[in-house]
C-alpha cells in the first residue's frame, strides 16, 4: 500500500489522510483525490485493475453524488450515486455507444429509454 499526500494527526494521535492526495494498494487499485476522515471524501477518482474507472463525488470510502462509471467494457454512466449504487437520473450508453436515458434505482433501471438522434 502507498499513500502520496496530505497527513494530519488527530486528538487521539492517529495519523489520517486528510487533504489532496494519490493512494495504490498492493493489486492495483488506484486513487486520486479528496480525504477527509481518513476516507475517500469529496471529487476523486478511482481505477480499478479490471480497467473500470468511477470519476466523480465520494461518501465516506462510496460512489455517492454526481459521478461517471466506465465498465471494463467500456460501457460508461453517467449520473447519480447513491452509497455505491445508481440512483435517479442518469444515462448510460452500452457497448454499441447508444444512449439510454432516465431514473434508476439500485439494479433495477425501469425508466430508462432510447436516446434518439435525428
Amino acid at each position: 500500500m502507498e499513500t502520496d499526500g496530505d497527513c494530519i494527526r488527530t486528538s487521539s494521535g492517529i495519523i489520517e489522510r486528510y487533504g489532496i492526495g494519490v493512494h495504490t494498494t498492493p493489486n492495483g487499485i488506484v486513487y486520486r483525490g479528496s480525504w477527509r476522515d481518513d476516507k475517500m471524501n469529496g471529487f476523486g477518482r478511482l481505477e480499478h485493475f479490471s480497467g473500470a474507472v468511477y470519476e466523480g463525488q465520494f461518501k465516506d470510502n462510496m460512489f455517492h453524488g454526481p459521478g461517471t462509471y466506465i465498465f471494463p467494457t467500456g460501457a460508461k454512466y453517467i449520473g447519480l450515486f447513491n452509497e455505491n449504487r445508481v440512483e435517479g437520473e442518469g444515462q448510460f450508453t452500452d457497448i454499441r455507444g447508444l444512449e439510454w436515458c432516465g431514473k434508476c434505482h439500485f439494479t433495477a433501471a425501469p425508466g430508462l429509454r432510447l436516446k434518439l438522434h435525428m
